[in-house]
């Protein structure tokens, strides 16, 4: 069932790219330089060049190629990747963040309106379940915070989520029909762009830059074919090697792994329901998301997060047989119905993850440079799709990421059941116990316990 499937992203392998697009070639100048065609360059080339700037966005693969193209589709509105982890950080300003985040999904449907982006768009909300009886006591408790902070929250004992989708495994749930949206990301991806050329921008592809340093009171961004002079750089590398030791201080590359179904029959959709086609996520801090595509397919994603002790992105570290087939499995004991449903595409991607699992922004460069890393979930291959906004002045310019928030504090010790469907783990070196954890990597495990994310260290 998995042995046969396509080792790449499914969102990638459909009819309807974008043709390629050149390379940088030559010397050109322009106000700004956007390195990274993923959501957060596009959505910076698409708002600099309505603003009337010179942009000049390069990419040294395909647009979409990396996080943004590789993870679930869930366009959720949190900033703070969930309100439990912002509240750990951030209480006094929570008002403000979650404020912002209805504004900023608000703004990222506007902007798809807009521009005509063809993108799958959906608004059918997102329903998060308790698959282990210790997480039905959050439900009540996770659905009064988020009606604290303005949202719209309902609690679903078990016989009401399964009348909406069918899982032995659903013990409750909490469904929020406004807090999250689905997309096609590639899709979404490719339409930013075209937007974005229509505003003036220049969209390079296949045109890594090797060196990024200051040049008079601007920078220079030098590729294999050409260089870009401009009075400001944005830096959106997400997990790949960065061009600023800054980003290296507070970022490493933790994998994230997915699988796509064939499309189902009318009896199998029949047999598990699903008819609003709400996003969905279990309440384990090592968590699965799935979701169904416009074409009647189920993607499913999570539970291993992969920190390798080597670091760095890798082609290789793509495709994991042992995560693939645990996934599998997953799926399976949740639609037993389904048994026998082949999956058709299998892949993995990095996500840049830092110890806080939400953005951090930051300048380089004296001041001549910006990045925005470390969104965690997702912008990358694992999470669910998320937009966030940058500090002060940026925070005028949207930009994209990926995720949906974590359920309420998991206790120890881990019912079987959970065990067997992803729910918690209080040891996050499984794998590789014994070896220790260097640089940013040695902060993120430290932060992953079962009041966070799930991370699993290995050494190989």
């Amino acid at each position: 069932m998995i042995a046969d499937a396509a080792p790449r992203p499914y969102w990638l392998d459909q009819p309807g790219a974008p043709a390629v697009r050149p390379p940088l070639d030559g010397a050109v100048e322009a106000d700004l330089v956007v390195v990274g065609g993923g959501l957060t360059g596009l959505w910076t080339a698409l708002q600099a060049a309505e603003q009337g700037k010179r942009v000049v966005l390069l990419e040294g693969e395909r647009i979409a190629f990396g996080a943004s193209g590789r993870n679930g589709g869930f366009c959720a509105a949190s900033l703070t990747h969930g309100i439990e982890n912002g509240l750990a950080r951030w209480p006094a300003e929570m008002d403000a963040l979650e404020r912002m985040g209805r504004e900023n999904l608000d703004a990222i449907r506007a902007t798809v309106e807009r521009h005509g982006i063809d993108c799958g768009w959906e608004d059918s909300g997102a329903l998060a379940v308790a698959t282990a009886p210790h997480q039905v006591q959050w439900l009540g408790t996770g659905a009064q915070q988020m009606r604290r902070f303005g949202w719209e929250a309902e609690v679903l004992d078990a016989d009401a989520v399964r009348a909406q989708v069918d899982s032995p495994t659903y013990l409750g749930g909490v469904f929020t029909p406004r807090e999250s949206a689905l997309v096609d990301p590639a899709r979404l991806c490719w339409g930013l762009a075209r937007a974005a050329e229509d505003a003036g921008a220049t969209v390079s592809e296949g045109a890594p830059v090797t060196a990024l340093r200051p040049d008079g009171a601007g920078v220079r961004a030098d590729t294999t074919h050409g260089s870009v002079r401009a009075r400001h750089a944005l830096l959106a590398t997400s997990a790949f090697p960065p061009l600023v030791r800054a980003i290296g201080r507070y970022v490493v590359a933790v994998y994230d792994y997915v699988l796509v179904t064939e499309p189902l029959s009318q009896a199998q959709r029949d047999a598990i329901g699903w008819r609003a086609r709400q996003g969905i996520s279990d309440m384990g801090n090592l968590f699965h998301y799935y979701r169904q595509t416009d074409d009647g397919r189920i993607l499913w994603g999570g539970y291993d997060a992969i920190y390798d002790f080597r670091g760095g992105v890798a082609p290789g570290r793509d495709q994991r047989p042992a995560t693939f087939e645990l996934l599998a499995e997953h799926f399976f004991a949740t639609f037993p119905q389904l048994e026998g449903l082949r999956f058709t595409h299998r892949w993995g991607g990095a996500i840049d993850t830092c110890s806080r699992f939400s953005a951090l922004w930051g300048r380089a460069l004296g001041g001549r440079a910006a990045y925005v890393v470390g969104f965690h979930r997702p912008g990358c291959g694992r999470e669910p799709l998320r937009r966030g906004r940058r500090a002060r002045a940026a925070r005028r310019a949207r930009h994209g990421a990926h995720a949906a928030g974590d359920g309420p504090q998991a206790p120890a010790p881990v019912p079987a059941r959970a065990r067997a469907l992803g729910g918690d783990r209080a040891d996050p070196a499984r794998a590789g116990a014994g070896r220790r954890a260097r640089g940013p990597a040695r902060s993120l495990a430290a932060h992953a316990r079962p009041s966070g994310p799930g991370l699993r260290l290995v050494t190989g």
